[in-house]
């Protein structure tokens, strides 16, 4: 409901209720994410909860069927992400380009990409890369100006983090697994319960 309600604030505060027809111009908005993943996590989760705690099996089925349908959705997006890396590398390239051309139009994205490029070093100067190309600064073109891409970028630092990101899905992957048998067995447990008293 946090990450549901944090999306539902960006959106007020971007005035985005008054004009939805901002969503058909913008590829990605984070708002709109927080919003979707915060609804279905509270959903499911809310599910699993009063199934386990009201002996529900009905909940807890939902619950597994739900939570395993996101596993195997990832599984699967994993696999054709290996398998296609080079058009998967190519619809980044093309949903980067048309979320740049919407970069002040979405303050969301606009800090999202700020935040990405935190750590790049670009001109501490309001007229960015003025005077560069004299042949003085010929030298210092490469240090004064950022020059890479947000893509090329982005990947070199996927790949110097490749073990903490492996780890993290890793970890996500495990904590579905147990929940889908805890809720399994408690399913199971419930039912012989009932078949045992009635």
């Amino acid at each position: 409901m946090a990450i549901c309600a944090i999306g539902l604030w960006a959106w007020t505060e971007k005035d985005m209720f008054t004009n939805i027809g901002k969503l058909t111009q913008i590829p990605m908005d984070p708002a709109l994410l927080f919003i979707i993943v915060g609804f279905l996590m509270f959903v499911i989760g809310f599910a699993g909860c009063v199934g386990a705690l009201r002996e529900n099996t009905a909940l807890l089925f939902f619950f597994c069927i739900f939570v395993g349908l996101i596993f195997f959705v990832e599984l699967v997006m994993g696999i054709l992400g290996f398998v296609y890396k080079e058009w998967v590398h190519q619809e980044i390239k093309s949903q980067v380009r048309k979320m740049i051309v919407n970069y002040r139009e979405d303050p969301d994205f606009q800090n999202l990409v700020d935040w990405i490029q935190q750590d790049w070093k670009p001109i501490i100067n309001t007229h960015c890369g003025y005077d560069m190309m004299k042949e003085d600064f010929e030298s210092a073109r490469a240090v004064k100006i950022y020059t890479i891409g947000c893509i090329p970028a982005g990947e070199k630092w996927f790949e110097a983090n490749l073990i903490p990101v492996a780890s993290v899905a890793v970890g996500i992957a495990v904590l579905q697994i147990l929940g889908i048998c805890f809720a399994h067995n408690l399913r199971s447990d419930i039912n012989e319960q009932r078949r045992f008293h009635f």
